[in-house]
């Protein structure tokens, strides 16, 4: 009887998690299509940049109300808000560089972080490996790249721009995996939280991309 009760268990957390999985890449694959539709928007109309103390406060208010709703299906509205001004924000710097002819810039970050985010995710569904000891490494890698922002404000240290958007992608890939294995392993119970967290780490990876190969292009 205990047997039966504990395979009928293990039964419905996997359906469970799988459930938490397909709605969060479904929801994902959404909220990523219309951020690059309100980009391309952005782009064409070349809307002004946003600043950076109203990009910042449209980031973290926005994140904040995403998971504060995140039990509820206005929590899916603020999603889509998310990561349209997200989407938004890039269309000014998406302008500059095709109007410098840069386009070629622009389809290597795509591609580039579109392949992170596959063997990334692929390697953990594959694999099932738990991912959890990268929380604290995360966590001093967030740190770091905190400082180093931080410093080259003042610096304008070109070495640690470079330096700085390669943490980011390395940072934005930990994050994939260790999400991933979060949702997988029952971790992350909720989809909406998930599919934000995922959307910063390929929104980091791709922008970061996009400074490499920019500046190597001008180079």
């Amino acid at each position: 009887m205990n047997r039966l009760i504990a395979t009928s268990s293990r039964r419905h957390s996997l359906l469970s998690t799988h459930k938490v999985l397909r709605n969060t890449y479904f929801l994902l694959s959404l909220t990523l299509a219309f951020s690059a539709l309100t980009a391309t928007v952005s782009t064409l109309i070349r809307l002004p940049a946003p600043g950076l103390i109203l990009m910042l406060a449209g980031f973290y208010g926005l994140l904040f109300l995403t998971h504060r709703l995140a039990n509820s299906s206005a929590g899916i509205v603020a999603t889509f808000a998310l990561t349209g001004f997200m989407g938004y924000t890039l269309g000014p710097l998406l302008s500059i560089l095709l109007a410098s002819g840069a386009g070629d810039a622009i389809m290597l970050a795509l591609c580039g972080t579109a392949l992170v985010f596959f063997c990334c995710s692929t390697y953990v569904l594959t694999t099932r490996k738990d991912m959890s000891f990268l929380s604290g490494m995360m966590m001093a890698g967030f740190v770091v790249l905190l400082i180093a922002v931080i410093a080259n404000l003042f610096l304008h240290i070109p070495a640690m721009s470079l330096a700085i958007s390669v943490m980011f992608i390395l940072f934005s890939s930990a994050a994939i995996l260790w999400e991933t294995s979060n949702i997988i392993h029952g971790g992350e119970t909720n989809y909406i939280r998930a599919t934000v967290s995922l959307y910063v780490s390929i929104y980091n990876s791709f922008t970061s991309m996009l400074s490499i190969f920019s500046g190597m292009r001008r180079n």
